[in-house]
């Protein structure tokens, strides 16, 4: 990628340069030479007006005093001269290549417009340099009485655009440079963190769960890359570190019925036939324990699944349907089912709050003494709707509580509540500290949170708050 950025920079530096540069050499080369065709065209006119005065001159002399001028011409300007009658035949020449005196140079484009009353400019070759060449007429009242041609090199004009090309080509190469070096850091700022990124990727795949990226602050892009990734990477330690103390919490857990339930097996084989029927009971109920126990990690696993779609849940009908469940139980052992819910609704996945109802109610059951109540209740509270459940058991203490949620913890087993549950209500899902952890896991998957707090008079109050909706517009008769 870096090779490609700086591939990228270059390429747009180059660009801009010869953009830029292309034009103002050859605007350089072209001013250069009309600089040129220009002082020759004054050296011309500066001729011509003194060769004026020599042409009126008899024959023999104005020879020699256009010869004696023109050389002179030649010597203070460098410049070649060449001037002619009103026929085009050269009187006077000086420099090298031009044609001597006595030839006939009507016939050269620039001399005919000389003889023709005008200005006549000619660029040609000669030999191996290009000249160029300016001839004027030269006037004797309002005839044309002769013309005067000047005639210089243009080595000088190439040898300053090519000095200008070189200085062009010199800057650009400066600017290349520098650009070069501010793309190679631009280019390492930006593939340093990507780099950064590839090699925790590849210790995250290695297994490190603890790898994470430094997050640069800037491109934003990046930073946000960075975030997300740490994110990632987080989230992916958190569920494979849950998922490891799951198997570990469920290995340790299934070791002890399986263990008892081996035992009992034994005996009954030890007895043969004339078995005990306790034995065979003792047996069976290791069988259930442990079905229950099973039941409960596959909820507890499916709760830590990836939140599934949600609707919207009318809580009073769902609430009042599931206290109507308990009912029966709650009568058995002589305690009151309370509900205060407003016709409110939340988002929920289909379901999931009827089981998370169960659990709560069953732990609240087991751990209510006779002749309390158990209310549950549920009113707005901002975009979220609080859902309580309150008993009036022994409670938990603020250390307990911040344990309540863990798989598999149990409160002290000395602590039995009034109907034989443990305090706490840790044993919603037969004893083994499953309810309130599949409970949270349940109500964080739909976005909502639990806490647990005291109930006033005491008891434990399971307070949920979820996700507020609106209930449908009932339908007209």
């Amino acid at each position: 990628m870096r090779r490609r950025l700086l591939l990228s920079y270059l390429s747009l530096t180059l660009f801009v340069l010869l953009a830029l540069e292309l034009p103002l050499g050859l605007s350089f080369a072209n001013a250069e030479r009309r600089r040129l065709t220009g002082q020759v065209q004054t050296e011309a006119f500066a001729l011509s007006l003194r060769a004026d005065e020599a042409l009126k001159m008899p024959g023999p002399e104005a020879d020699a005093v256009l010869g004696t001028l023109v050389r002179a011409f030649r010597r203070q300007a460098g410049y070649g001269a060449v001037v002619t009658d009103g026929t085009g035949r050269v009187i006077a020449s000086a420099g090298r290549g031009e044609p001597d005196p006595g030839t006939l140079i009507a016939d050269r484009p620039e001399i005919d417009a000389a003889l023709r009353g005008r200005q006549g400019t000619r660029a040609h070759g000669y030999g191996s340099d290009d000249v160029v060449s300016v001839a004027v007429p030269v006037f004797t009242g309002n005839d044309t009485s002769g013309a005067v041609r000047v005639t210089s090199s243009t080595e000088v004009v190439a040898d300053r655009t090519r000095s200008h090309w070189f200085l062009l080509a010199g800057l650009g190469g400066v600017v290349a440079l520098v650009v070069l070096l501010v793309s190679t850091l631009l280019a390492r700022s930006f593939t340093r963190p990507l780099a950064a990124l590839d090699a925790g990727a590849a210790r995250l795949g290695e297994g490190d769960l603890g790898a994470r990226v430094p997050v640069p602050d800037d491109p934003p892009e990046l930073r946000g890359l960075a975030n997300s990734f740490n994110a990632t990477a987080e989230r992916l330690e958190t569920l494979v570190r849950s998922q490891q103390a799951f198997v570990a919490d469920a290995s340790h857990q299934l070791r002890t019925p399986l263990a008892a339930l081996s035992l009992r097996l034994e005996n009954l084989e030890a007895e043969g036939p004339d078995f005990r029927v306790d034995d065979l009971e003792a047996a069976l109920a290791e069988v259930r324990r442990l079905a229950r126990l099973v039941d409960g990690l596959l909820v507890l696993a499916r709760a830590e699944q990836a939140s599934a779609a949600t609707a919207t849940v009318g809580l009073r009908e769902l609430v009042d349907g599931r206290v109507d469940a308990w009912s029966v139980v709650a009568a058995e052992r002589g305690v009151g089912l309370v509900t205060a819910v407003d016709d409110l609704a939340v988002r929920s996945t289909p379901g999931r709050l009827e089981q998370v109802l169960d659990n709560l109610l069953s732990n609240a059951l087991d751990v209510s003494p006779v002749g309390t109540t158990i209310e549950v209740a549920a009113a707005p509270a901002g975009a979220t709707v609080r859902l309580s459940v309150r008993d009036h058991g022994p409670g938990m203490t603020a250390e307990q509580r911040t344990r309540a949620f863990d798989r598999f913890w149990r409160a002290d087993p000395t602590r039995k509540g009034p109907n034989g549950g443990r305090g706490g209500g840790q044993e919603g899902h037969g004893g083994f500290g499953l309810g309130l952890a599949i409970v949270q896991r349940l109500v964080v998957a739909d976005g909502g949170t639990i806490t647990l707090a005291d109930t006033p008079g005491g008891g434990l109050s399971v307070v949920l708050e979820l996700p507020a909706a609106r209930l449908p517009a009932p339908v007209p008769a």
